[in-house]
């Protein structure tokens, strides 16, 4: 079955659209992978919470957002994708707070805070993803990072419940986030969050994230497909300097290529990669580092699914 979308749902009461063997690779900004065996498009956080109700006990649960950090297996997902993103996702005023659905993007929300006569929140410009992508990374760049600006956070349960959480309810590092208790990404996702953000010359954080959009444009390989930086920058370094200094910029395995414009990223050369070329070119690349400059890269970018049989 291509994208068939299924005419039945397990709850007359829901809204959302319900997708059968659904290509991931429409969904992730790597252009490739699998295919989950089932995909929903919410109406809105209420309808993920009743759909997640219908769901069996154990039924694997995944949520992607604009797939900008994540890599599916071309052997696709066994179970349930949630697919959060919502081109008019809510973002409003709530007590000298900026509430944001976790489906929004990150730059709408930077533009947001700026056309409100808020500032610190341009970074968020540079980070190419979801908020709710944003809250389970902390994804940060430019020098900010995104919990730095949280207030709250609404969570959605696997049971379908929602609920309100503070940040000392999570372990937050660099790019890291977890529930100090509980399971982060199958137990809970973020729903929305509360940001907070100092008043500030709306105008000239307008054209601050104008430039923060520029830089990217001439600093990462954005006109081929890719999922940002691949690893962490470990302490007092960059990855992408090691990973040069190892002369891997331009290294290929299949259609996956380390990008000569930034070695930091992986490129999906005219979308004919597998993720198993990009997979394995990853772990050349940690491979290589480790014993040529005896640094463990860490990847920032995630990798779920089967592979290929």
């Amino acid at each position: 079955m291509h994208m068939a979308e299924q005419n039945h749902l397990p709850n007359p009461a829901l809204r959302g659209r319900l997708l059968a063997d659904e290509p991931m690779r429409k969904h992730l900004s790597w252009r490739t992978g699998g295919s989950a065996d089932r995909a929903y498009v919410p109406a809105d956080m209420s309808d993920a919470a009743r759909f997640l109700r219908s769901l069996p006990a154990a039924e694997p649960v995944y949520f992607i957002g604009l797939g900008s950090n994540l890599l599916v297996r071309d052997g696709g997902i066994r179970g349930t994708v949630m697919l959060m993103h919502c081109s008019h996702a809510v973002m409003h005023m709530d007590g000298g707070f900026i509430y944001a659905d976790a489906r929004a993007a990150s730059p709408k929300l930077a533009r947001f805070a700026a056309t409100r006569g808020y500032a610190g929140a341009e970074f968020l410009a540079g980070i190419p993803g979801t908020v709710g992508g944003a809250l389970a990374m902390n994804a940060g760049c430019y020098g900010s990072e995104t919990w730095e600006h949280v207030e709250r956070v609404l969570m959605l349960s696997r049971a379908g419940a929602l609920r309100e959480r503070q940040p000392a309810d999570f372990d937050i590092a660099y790019r890291h986030v977890a529930l100090k208790q509980g399971d982060l990404g199958s137990d809970e996702w973020f729903a929305a969050a509360w940001f907070s953000f100092e008043r500030g010359d709306g105008a000239a954080a307008l054209v601050r994230i104008r430039e923060l959009l520029q830089q990217r444009i001439t600093a990462q390989p954005l006109a081929l497909p890719n999922a940002g930086s691949i690893f962490r920058n470990p302490p007092g370094d960059h990855a992408a300097r090691l990973i040069e200094a190892c002369g891997l910029k331009g290294h290929a395995i299949g259609g996956a290529r380390v990008s000569e414009k930034h070695a930091n990223f992986i490129v999906n050369e005219r979308g004919r990669g597998s993720a198993a070329d990009i997979e394995n070119l990853i772990e050349h690349v940690r491979n290589t580092v480790l014993a040529l400059q005896g640094v463990e890269l860490v990847t920032e970018v995630r990798i779920i699914g089967e592979r290929a049989r």
